[in-house]
């Protein structure tokens, strides 16, 4: 049987591309290799280049996504999206795919857009009955009235870039004489950000994939973070948070949040493996966002929920690569 050949593409011109980079080793890792031959390919503005391990990097042809190897044209069967940010999760190397015609995995064009916009999304959703937090969102040049804003969002209140992951540039703020700086820290991420009202609650973690055959949506996961929330130091120092799976939540709340989880998955029109969070107070489950390019390193959430579940992660990204293929 001829190897499928593999793009597992990382890196990014984001401040996610460290993240990218630990996701991308670990599936480097626990890839099918009797099935797949895998190859990491570093994508940094114009710079894309096929990564080896005690050779010297191989310049890819941006024209098919190819590149030669002794003299040889090596073409990739499938894309395995790991950029985390921009631009492979905001839908500009999904066109770029699109139109070069080599299937990917993850969210289409336009849902990938579409969810890496927190504002537009939650706006989205906000017609389909789910709940989330009252917020604002502000774009550069916008005066913002700090006074207006505790008077109607409360203390603390919550500072984030519209676009962006792993909690760069986000602020928990506690004062009004807080805010102007939390507000500089979002925009060095993009020119728009969320103000968003504090819940108080669980903060919740689901994984889930989804195709013709097999819908596959994993065990909850309870985020106890031992910083104000769950930050960047949280989420990658060792240590600094606690993740539960299952999450310590009853029966009945659990499938609550898988069958939410379900209907976001299918309204947004996602594809390939996403994770969406929640904050569960007062007996409701509160949005907060949907990553379609979760992180896959050892200690990221869904590889746990995976293994919580007692599947093995090379087969559910056999399962993502294939459905990707078929139905490209």
């Amino acid at each position: 049987m001829n190897k499928k050949n593999i793009a597992i593409v990382a890196g990014g011109d984001s401040s996610e591309a460290v993240i990218s980079f630990k996701s991308a080793q670990q599936i480097a890792e626990v890839i099918d290799r009797d099935s797949y031959n895998a190859y990491t390919i570093f994508i940094k503005g114009a710079e894309w280049t096929v990564k080896q391990e005690g050779k010297t990097d191989i310049a890819i042809d941006k024209n098919d996504f190819t590149f030669v190897e002794n003299g040889a044209k090596v073409a990739f069967d499938c894309v395995l999206l790991m950029i985390h940010g921009t631009p492979g999760e905001n839908g500009i190397l999904q066109a770029y795919f699109d139109l070069i015609r080599l299937p990917y995995t993850g969210c289409r064009t336009f849902t990938s857009a579409l969810t890496f916009d927190k504002y537009t999304t939650k706006k989205y959703l906000d017609g389909e009955g789910v709940d989330m937090a009252r917020g604002f969102m502000f774009r550069k040049g916008q005066q913002v009235d700090a006074d207006a804003l505790v008077e109607e969002l409360g203390l603390p209140m919550f500072v984030k870039p519209n676009a962006s992951g792993s909690s760069f540039g986000v602020t928990k703020v506690k004062s009004v004489e807080q805010l102007q700086g939390a507000i500089d820290a979002a925009f060095t991420e993009g020119d728009a950000i969320l103000i968003e009202e504090c819940i108080n609650g669980i903060e919740l973690g689901n994984g889930l994939i989804k195709t013709p055959s097999k819908a596959l949506v994993f065990p909850v996961t309870e985020i106890v973070p031992k910083t104000e929330f769950f930050d960047f130091e949280a989420k990658y120092t060792s240590g600094m948070s606690e993740e539960i799976t299952p999450a310590r939540i009853s029966e009945e709340v659990t499938e609550r949040v898988q069958e939410l989880s379900s209907h976001i998955y299918d309204v947004l029109g996602c594809r390939g493996i996403v994770r969406v969070d929640y904050i569960y107070s007062n007996d409701k489950l509160y949005f907060i966002e949907i990553n379609t390019i979760p992180g896959m390193s050892q200690a990221s959430i869904v590889p746990q929920q995976v293994r919580t579940m007692g599947l093995e992660l090379r087969d559910v990204l056999t399962l993502e690569i294939e459905d990707a293929i078929e139905r490209f």
